[in-house]
């Protein structure tokens, strides 16, 4: 018992040397991977531009029944769109939102998938889950859901309706044909903001085929119409990433 207690009294003698200690989480300001900081993930309510050409994305998409957001990775253009949605929907300006991607694989077959039409949709439409449960919260999300509130469905299930009082984002936009696109953008109805994100540098389609970059020269033309072009400088990812995008 005697040496048990000489060796917790080591221990604690250990700790109280501030030599001793290795913070996981360095309380320095500012972030830069290459220094080994963590980046502080933590939730906030009110969702803040980078930079500025993404502040003109959030405010067309205030402004603008209508916005397409075009960019490469990482410079935030669903989790904007989809911060938006989130925030117009508890401020009560639309009833519900209604979130929708192209279950296209990226270069590769799944094969089959084993469960129901959702287990089989689940891997495709994982990136819009994954920005909403960090805007809303597991639980809550799946009570939305559930009720109805939001929607999330595949493209090819958007045929035929008329989408009134809510707010609708079209994710990987760049893996739709131009047919596709316009007809998502017909679905637009009364008290409803649509917001199209996507980079027309990385469609997962045959060449050719993807219609994001010429619907959005054509509805640039339009001036209810917002088109909002992100660049490098607006990567909030790690650096490295605008410096690969220069040389891929």
């Amino acid at each position: 018992m005697a040496r048990r207690s000489a060796r917790y009294k080591s221990r604690e003698a250990n700790f109280a040397d501030d030599e001793n200690i290795h913070p996981l989480f360095p309380a320095r300001g500012g972030w830069n991977p290459r220094d080994g900081d963590a980046r502080d993930r933590k939730y906030v309510k009110n969702v803040r531009a980078m930079s500025p050409t993404q502040q003109r994305l959030m405010d067309a998409i205030d402004q603008s029944d209508v916005a397409l957001a075009l960019g490469p990775a990482g410079t935030g253009k669903t989790y904007l769109a989809i911060a938006k949605a989130v925030e117009a929907l508890e401020a009560g300006r639309v009833g519900r939102v209604v979130l929708s991607r192209p279950a296209v694989e990226a270069g590769e077959s799944l094969g089959f998938l084993p469960g129901d039409l959702q287990d089989k949709l689940a891997p495709y439409l994982r990136p819009l889950y994954d920005a909403l449960t960090e805007r809303l919260g597991t639980k809550r999300l799946k009570a939305l859901v559930a009720e109805g509130v939001i929607e999330i469905a595949p493209v090819a299930y958007m045929r035929g309706r008329t989408l009134n009082d809510c707010f609708i984002v079209i994710d990987e936009a760049q893996n739709c044909t131009y047919g596709q696109l316009k007809m998502l953008l017909t679905r637009l109805g009364w008290r409803s903001t649509m917001v199209l994100t996507g980079d027309p540098d990385q469609t997962d389609l045959l060449s050719g085929l993807s219609g994001l970059r010429d619907v959005a020269e054509r509805l640039e033309k339009v001036p209810e119409i917002a088109v909002i072009r992100l660049g490098e400088s607006d990567i909030v990812r790690h650096p490295l990433v605008a410096g690969m995008l220069t040389v891929l």
